[in-house]
This record gives structure tokens, sequence and C-alpha cells, in this order.
């Protein structure tokens, strides 16, 4: 059907991937910037995390490298915090940030931060739910079964759950981050800007991403309601 593939919300969700992409580049770019900026500390990021880690009573949990750039994570199920190689072994800004936010990761699943928790819970489900819901919305406006529509915007919406879930759980990992690299003296006050900068250029690539969901949504469920009217 044509209003599946041409819709008046197609150019928000166009503006909202351009601000995607753009977010993504300057994540690059301020990442780089900061890669070559040492902290007054000369810690490492491995270094960084290890003693953030030690500080929060979390000794047991290990700082392993993996391979790739930007490819920084808490693994909840292992119990580890993985930091990509640039990260793991430079003494720079941008690996304090990157590696004290994952930290901060860590920390949450400590202390069952909630938001964390309702996301490792909804994850399953969602995992299954991402993966139907495109089938069914294709199905759906191509049979002109709004049923089937409405069952995709169900699932659709899992998706979209876990995503808004998911910034509040990224801004408190990065808050935890910002404040314990200042108060631990990882950095000094005038190293904590790039900090900032490097940790909330990452934020809005979560925040662009979350944005495109509920506008895609928004888009089916106009659809649905169109379709269902006629």
């Amino acid at each position: 059907m044509l209003p599946f593939y041409f819709h008046p919300m197609d150019i928000l969700i166009f503006i909202a991937f351009g601000l995607s992409l753009w977010a993504q580049f300057r994540v690059k770019g301020t990442f780089q910037k900061y890669s070559d900026q040492p902290t007054s500390s000369n810690l490492t990021g491995y270094e960084a995390a290890r003693r953030m880690l030690d500080a929060n009573g979390l000794g047991h949990i290990p700082v392993e490298p993996v391979p790739g750039s930007l490819t920084d994570h808490y693994d909840p199920i292992a119990k580890a915090v993985r930091l990509s190689e640039p990260v793991y072994y430079e003494r720079s800004i941008s690996a304090v940030a990157v590696a004290t936010h994952e930290v901060g990761h860590a920390i949450q699943h400590k202390v069952s931060y909630p938001m964390l928790v309702m996301r490792h819970h909804i994850f399953p489900v969602v995992n299954l739910a991402s993966g139907v819901a495109p089938f069914l919305l294709l199905a759906g406006f191509f049979f002109h079964s709004t049923n089937m529509i409405f069952l995709g915007i169900i699932f659709f919406s899992c998706a979209v759950a876990f995503q808004l879930i998911t910034l509040p759980v990224e801004f408190d990992a990065t808050a935890r981050a910002k404040r314990y690299v200042l108060d631990s003296g990882f950095v000094s006050p005038s190293e904590h800007k790039g900090i900032n900068h490097v940790l909330n250029a990452a934020a809005l690539t979560y925040v662009a991403a979350a944005v495109i969901s509920v506008l895609e949504l928004l888009k089916y469920i106009m659809i649905f309601n169109s379709n269902r009217d006629e």
C-alpha cells in the first residue's frame, strides 16, 4: 500500500535518522579528539576501570580487552567489563570516560538499579518481538489485515519500550562515571570537561535511536487507524 511506503511521518523519521548519523559521527570525532589528550593521573582505561570496580566492592569482576573500536560493554551474564583495545590500553580522557561508564553499568547491576533490572527481564521478550514485528507489519499491509498490523504494532511497541528504558540506564551510568572520575582524582576539573563531552556525545546516539523508534511506532499506529476507518 502506498501509505506504508510514503507517509507524512517519514519526513520526521528521515530528519531523526539524519540526526542519528550526525550523533554517530560526533561520537567518533569526540572520542578521537580526546584520545590524544592524556589525563593528569596518566591512567589507562583498564586501570581506571579496575580502580573504580575495586572501590565499589567489585574486585571479583574482570576487565577484559576485546577487538574493535567502541565495542566497550558490560556483560551482565559473565559479569565482566569488556573494553575495546584502544580504551583498554590508552592513557587518555576518552579511555577513562568510556571505561568508567561501563563500570557504571556493573555498579548498577550490583545495586539492582530498577531500570537495568527491568531491561534484563524484558530482553528475551524484546529479542523475539523485534524479530517478528517487521514480518507481521509487512504481512498486515500486504494482505490488508488490520489484525496482523495491530499485532505487529504490539510487538514493535516492546522494542520501543526497551529503547526507552535504555535511556535512563545509560544516563545513570554516565552520571556515575562523571562523578567518580572527578571525586577520585582520575581527572582534573579542566579535564572533566573532556569527560563530559565524550559521554554526552555517546548519550546522543541512544536518544536519536529512541526518537526514530517512537516516530516509526507513531507512523504504524496512524496507518492502522487510517486502514481501520476505511
